[in-house]
């Protein structure tokens, strides 16, 4: 039992990098494939929306399929759909194609999203410990593989399909490969009934379904932070600091960076602290940080500003998911699905509503915004309090 679940463990992390790569693959090839369909940034703004909206699509299907079918079959199955659909965007040659390529390869992604973080929780349940931060580390690392998959195609010049196309057949290759490794369709019992009960949530007044929709809002808040960290990190050193474009593109390598090493130390965290002390004290970490970059005028406080709003957000939406997966174990895919559709909506909002506000104030000044939705977030790490957490407040007001 101990080597199965430490083949499942290592399959995830697998998939978690496979998906991040996919996407990434995607991302850093957006210019190419721009020029050659030969359209505006407000043309692919719009087909962008398409892709998210395949995506939200796709998340609601994986989740009621992962709690039908089991991730086991799932996540394969998705990984291999979303391996094969990444050459459609390089195939591309007008917005037409382009729109109907982002609509199939945004459902497929958002299918096989949900789906490996649906069997994520499981593995963290039958660990009995945390164990979810470390697997949304591995999605910043296959971004990274991306980025130097993507250098290397273009110094040898290679085109964005043979390139998407090469990538989608390896990823073809391993989800196939790495199934094995998954869990069975029905979730192990946790290692140890302690560990069990620090992820079972405290009796709520509120029904599972509102504390659902707490959790969603919660995830939209925290993922727009990070779609408008993701889009204007770079644009505020170059236009508000006034940073050379080579120092600029080091601004979002500052967040990623920090928010990766986040996520690797989270789970160690959330054993000793607990779900909502991370929740609560990473976005309180969070809003200092984006505070910092609205009023600092100087390039080296602004690094320390995006470097802490990223290590402020690393252990949030890891802990939004794993809390909607360990509400009902019947209903793992569903609840994560409803939780993580919303917060790709916010994700993609995130860059928009920036956008929207700099017709309005300055972009340092747009930033305030997000520093307003990580206090509330803070405010709202409540709805993760566990029976372990009352225990240890009742030991600290005991002192």
């Amino acid at each position: 039992m101990e080597r199965s679940l430490r083949a499942a463990r290592v399959a995830t992390f697998v998939y978690f990098v496979l998906c991040g790569t996919l996407m990434g693959t995607w991302v850093v090839h957006i210019p190419a494939i721009e020029e050659r369909v030969g359209i505006s940034h407000a043309t692919l703004g719009g087909l962008l929306v398409l892709l998210g909206l395949g995506a939200f699509i796709g998340m609601q299907v994986a989740g009621q399929l992962v709690d039908r079918l089991g991730a086991r079959v799932v996540v394969p199955a998705t990984g291999v759909l979303c391996s094969a659909t990444l050459v459609l965007p390089g195939l591309s040659r007008d917005p037409w194609t382009l729109a109907g390529a982002l609509l199939v390869f945004g459902f497929t992604n958002g299918c096989l999203d949900v789906s490996m973080n649906a069997h994520a929780v499981y593995v963290e349940k039958a660990y009995g410990r945390p164990v979810m931060s470390a697997f949304h580390a591995m999605f910043s690392v296959g971004g990274v593989i991306a980025s130097l998959v993507a250098a290397g195609a273009a110094s040898t010049r290679t085109s964005p399909a043979a390139a998407m196309g090469a990538l989608g057949a390896t990823g073809v290759v391993i989800a196939l490969a790495w199934a094995r490794g998954l869990l069975p369709a029905t979730p192990p019992p946790a290692a140890t009934g302690s560990a069990e009960e620090e992820q079972a949530p405290a009796a709520e007044p509120h029904s599972t379904s509102g504390r659902m929709g707490t959790l969603a809002c919660l995830a939209l808040v925290v993922m727009l932070c990070e779609g408008a960290a993701n889009d204007w990190s770079a644009v505020h050193l170059k236009d508000v600091i006034g940073a050379a474009a080579s120092t600029a593109a080091f601004a979002y390598g500052t967040y990623a960076a920090a928010m990766t090493i986040g996520r690797l130390l989270a789970d160690r965290l959330v054993a000793r602290l607990g779900s909502m002390a991370v929740l609560r004290y990473g976005s309180a970490t969070a809003a200092v940080g984006i505070t910092i970059v609205a009023v600092s005028p100087w390039t080296w406080s602004a690094f320390a500003g995006w470097a802490l709003f990223g290590l402020g957000l690393s252990g949030c939406v890891p802990q939004l998911f794993s809390a909607a997966g360990h509400a009902d174990p019947a209903a793992a895919g569903a609840n994560v699905s409803r939780v993580a559709g919303l917060g790709y909506v916010g994700m993609l909002a995130g860059p928009a509503v920036i956008g929207w506000m700099t017709h309005l104030v300055a972009l340092n000044h747009a930033f305030v915004l997000l520093t307003l939705l990580c206090a509330i977030t803070a405010a709202a790490a409540g709805v993760l309090r566990t029976e372990s957490d009352r225990t240890r407040e009742m030991a600290h007001g005991g002192h």
